[in-house]
């Protein structure tokens, strides 16, 4: 692997897409290979390096499956059995899901529980247990198993099974049972610890324009088993060697049982836009139905920086993207088809929409959906339907409003971004077996608003 070539690439991509920094390390033939360019920080003008951390913000999710599913092949949580088993104190505002929510489903982002709830329980050992008793007024955006949102929420509550079946905060357990077996000693949770290593700060702005330092540096210690992990691109890919050696740490041990891997890796729900995006959930991971695949993999963001993680096991390679502001989508999407191409020979298909968009019902869409932290308002104007996204949780000081026009592929199914500098995603109107109207955007299900549906 010519790695040269690939710091070329990255230094390239970096900044025609405005990214202040980005790490990226790739494992192939058994061999890790890592190149960094740009800055930590613009404000200071820190150079980024290989062994500088970054936050990888959902990829957190992973490691947090990873420690529940240990502790299934312990024998000491059964994924099928209600949350309520294991914490007895567990409650939404719903009763039913209440008593019937699963690990399974919260593993899957299947469980109806608003996702976005960043709730900051203070910097205590005891905030993950204290943000479960505040979920007590969490809604549902749609039934248990009725169809997948993503779901931060559910992740610190699992993070919560795994402090009580273990006795260990959740860092801790972390710490102990995954990262010391894997020898990632370059991936921490808490800013205390980040100090001690170079570290990126995430940057903010407009796409297309020059991004700048965060307001803030990352999430509150509650969103730990959701998305606080801080690691170098070498270090997340120690994490995603694991996987690919079944489960085994490089000195042999067992980690994760084989079998208990391989469940992770395997489709169990379809998103609605999973047709589009060629994607479904396993049990943390994403499955991606790629040419030359499978694929699996995860994104994460937080303030300002962006992570990126794709797998090959099939052919035993392995990228990670670390950034820290701009762009860093359309630069994951042309550097990981150029890698996964060459080295995998996977072709990681793009979504658009068709160069002539058919006829569509637009009034049919028009409307008010809702969920926890975000609301979505969709308009018909000059013949084109808009989205306009505007936080309402303890993000909003932070996100931008998203305003973007509604292209369409095919009834129900559309193609949006904000401006020309964003790749395209998709955005599905679908309905429930129930027949409930729902947006999916953003992985995220949004009922439509009784007012609008009467």
């Amino acid at each position: 692997m010519d790695i040269n070539h690939w710091q070329r690439r990255l230094s390239e991509l970096c900044e025609e897409h405005l990214v202040p920094g980005a790490s990226l390390a790739v494992l192939v033939d058994g061999e890790v290979h890592e190149c960094a360019t740009g800055v930590l920080h613009r404000g200071t003008g820190v150079e980024a390096t290989t062994d500088s951390l970054f936050q990888i913000g959902s990829i957190t999710k992973l490691y947090t499956a990873t420690l529940v599913m240990q502790l299934v092949a312990e024998g000491v949580l059964d994924l099928d059995a209600p949350v309520v088993t294991v914490l007895p104190e567990f409650a939404v505002a719903d009763e039913v899901a209440t008593k019937t929510v699963t690990p399974r489903q919260l593993l899957s982002h299947t469980s109806g529980i608003d996702g976005d709830f960043f709730h900051d329980t203070g910097r205590g050992d005891d905030c993950v247990a204290a943000y479960v008793a505040a979920c007590a007024g969490l809604g549902q955006n749609h039934p248990p198993g009725a169809t997948m949102s993503y779901c931060n929420s559910g992740f610190t509550v699992l993070g919560r099974i795994v402090e009580v079946l273990t006795g260990q905060v959740w860092d801790v357990a972390l710490r102990e049972r995954l990262l010391d077996p894997i020898g990632a000693h370059r991936t921490v949770t808490l800013p205390e610890d980040v100090l001690r290593f170079r570290s990126a700060l995430g940057h903010l702005g407009e796409p297309g324009e020059e991004p700048v330092p965060a307001p803030v540096w990352g999430l509150a210690r509650s969103a730990g088993p959701a998305g606080t992990i801080n690691a170098t691109a070498a270090d997340v890919l120690r994490f995603a060697r694991l996987h690919l050696d079944g489960g085994r740490a490089p000195d042999g041990t067992v980690v994760l049982p084989a079998e208990h891997v391989a469940a992770m890796h395997r489709p169990f729900v379809q998103l609605p836009a999973g047709h589009a995006a060629r994607m479904c959930w396993g049990l943390g991971w994403i499955t991606y139905d790629w040419p030359g695949g499978p694929v699996i993999g995860h994104d994460g963001a937080t303030v300002g920086q962006k992570a990126f993680l794709r797998v090959v096991p099939g052919a035993g390679v392995a990228a990670v993207l670390l950034t820290n502001g701009g762009v860093p989508a359309e630069v994951s999407q042309r550097l990981f088809a150029e890698l996964l191409g060459e080295h995998a020979g996977v072709v990681v298909p793009t979504f658009e929409p068709p160069a002539e968009p058919p006829e569509v019902d637009l009034s049919r869409y028009v409307g008010s959906y809702v969920r926890e932290g975000y609301d979505v308002e969709v308009s018909e104007r000059d013949g084109l339907l808009r989205l306009r996204g505007e936080s309402t949780g303890e993000l909003a000081a932070i996100n931008a409003v998203t305003e973007a026009v509604l292209v369409p592929v095919e009834e129900g199914l559309f193609a949006a971004r904000r401006n020309e500098h964003e790749p395209w995603s998709p955005v599905v109107f679908y309905t429930l077996p129930d027949g409930s109207p729902y947006l999916h955007f953003s992985m995220r299900a949004a009922p439509r608003s009784r007012r609008d549906a009467t």
